[in-house]
């Protein structure tokens, strides 16, 4: 960004992938986020891949100053195609969304989800490694604890630089309808998920068990007249969220007047204007 005064002017900076109009379906681009300081950018594709951009190091002439430019940090296959054999579907491995944490310690968590299920991935460098065990030849093999003659202690020895990525959790079958939306709440400790009629609360260590906090589905679907788009925490205070409907409205909602959220605390919503009204729309 550059300018003089209130001039402001954006300039091109940095493409990254293909820019050719011959692609593969898998390759198509499905969300972006950066983490909490800009440093990562993570990106899912249609293929179920995650890959995360590090933000080009500071240049150790001059601390002072950092390009803005993104090189590729770590790539890794988040979901694969799967079959619900009960419902005779096919769910896609395409990435719907992607939500950092916070960084509590050396390592990086993120949340990716598709249609189904939602994983939680630890992202963790490596720059050493150990050498000399005792009950481990240099070949992997491990030996008799008899057959040591003598102890001496593992040393830490310098390493290429490795980025692992490895799946710490996995929250599935909670959704009977398209995941559109997850959102970390301010407490760092649960997050929620939305799909076309419900949200779910999580916690972070518990994959086996969600709470229903909002569901807008109808006794008869024929009576359907709205979705859920989207939903998010607020990001600092962890009892509000919001949400929007295929209606054009946002809901904000109080997790502590009640445990169910059906009834909204404030809707937000632009009045329709009578002049635009035709014949062909009618009523909502």
């Amino acid at each position: 960004m550059t300018g003089n005064g209130n001039d402001i002017q954006w300039c091109f900076s940095q493409v990254k992938g293909t820019m050719d109009d011959d692609i593969t379906e898998a390759d198509i681009i499905s969300t972006v986020e950066f983490n909490h300081d800009g440093e990562l950018l993570a990106t899912g594709d249609k293929g179920g891949r995650v890959v995360i951009f590090q933000r080009e190091q500071t240049n150790k002439s001059n601390p002072n100053y950092r390009r803005s430019e993104y090189n590729v940090y770590s790539t890794f296959q988040s979901h694969e195609p799967e079959f619900d054999y009960l419902k005779s579907l096919e769910i896609d491995e395409k990435i719907n969304k992607i939500k950092w944490l916070r960084r509590k310690n050396p390592a990086h968590f993120l949340l990716s989800t598709n249609d189904k299920t939602i994983k939680l991935w630890k992202v963790s460098e490596r720059d050493k490694m150990i050498e000399g065990y005792n009950t481990k030849a240099e070949n992997g093999i491990m030996r008799s604890p008899s057959a040591v003659k003598s102890l001496h202690i593992p040393l830490l020895k310098p390493m290429e630089l490795m980025v692992e990525a490895s799946p710490r959790r996995i929250f599935a079958n909670a959704h009977t309808y398209h995941i559109n939306s997850i959102s970390v709440n301010s407490d760092q400790e649960t997050y929620m998920s939305a799909d076309d009629l419900r949200i779910n609360l999580w916690h972070l260590e518990i994959t086996d068990q969600s709470f229903n906090i909002v569901d807008i589905k109808p006794q008869n679907m024929e009576e359907l007249t709205e979705v859920i788009t989207a939903a998010e925490f607020h990001p600092i205070d962890c009892n509000l969220l919001v949400y929007s409907s295929s209606k054009g409205t946002i809901r904000l909602c109080d997790m502590r007047s009640s445990a169910l959220c059906d009834k909204h605390a404030k809707l937000f919503e632009e009045p329709e204007d009578p002049t635009n009204r035709s014949f062909f729309l009618g009523d909502h």
